[in-house]
């Protein structure tokens, strides 16, 4: 199993919408939850579901400070950072997951205890991170990885 990775991200509602700034270990399942509405949140009540940025993290204490200090900014900085990279403000969240596994989930199995998983189909991805070959083909199993995104200067912590 390779290192862990953390995630600060940005839903928004619509292009200039609403926004919602959270961080999390497992990028894909967290926004899936949004999606799926899966939980009583601020996100449900206002329909912020498109995933419009996201930072990866080795540590958790500089994922949790980086959410932390993007919650205080100001409207104008968060959205500025995110048309840097996003400036259609896309939903990047099928780039992640493939868009044929947007809903694909189980619910668990007696040996699971109802634990939820994103599935993946039958897909043969290649994507990399580092050299590393992050995604192969997957058989129906679930997937825990995310590819990577270049990592942020620790200068833009602060």
């Amino acid at each position: 199993m390779g290192a862990r990775c953390y995630y600060v991200y940005i839903l928004a509602s619509k292009m200039g919408g609403t926004l919602y700034i959270g961080v999390t270990n497992d990028l894909i399942r967290r926004v899936a939850e949004h999606k799926l509405k899966l939980i009583e949140s601020f996100t449900k009540d206002y329909d912020v579901v498109k995933l419009v940025y996201f930072e990866q993290f080795d540590d958790p204490e500089n994922a949790i400070e980086r959410e932390k200090r993007l919650k205080k900014w100001k409207r104008d900085w968060k959205i500025a950072l995110i048309e840097k990279d996003n400036p259609d403000w896309n939903d990047l969240y099928s780039g992640i997951a493939g868009p044929h596994n947007a809903g694909l989930w189980n619910t668990g199995s007696p040996g699971q205890a109802g634990r939820r998983h994103l599935l993946f189909g039958r897909q043969e991805r290649h994507l990399t991170c580092g050299g590393q070959n992050l995604l192969t083909p997957t058989h129906d199993r679930t997937r825990r990885d995310l590819p990577c995104r270049p990592r942020h200067d620790p200068h833009l912590l602060a």
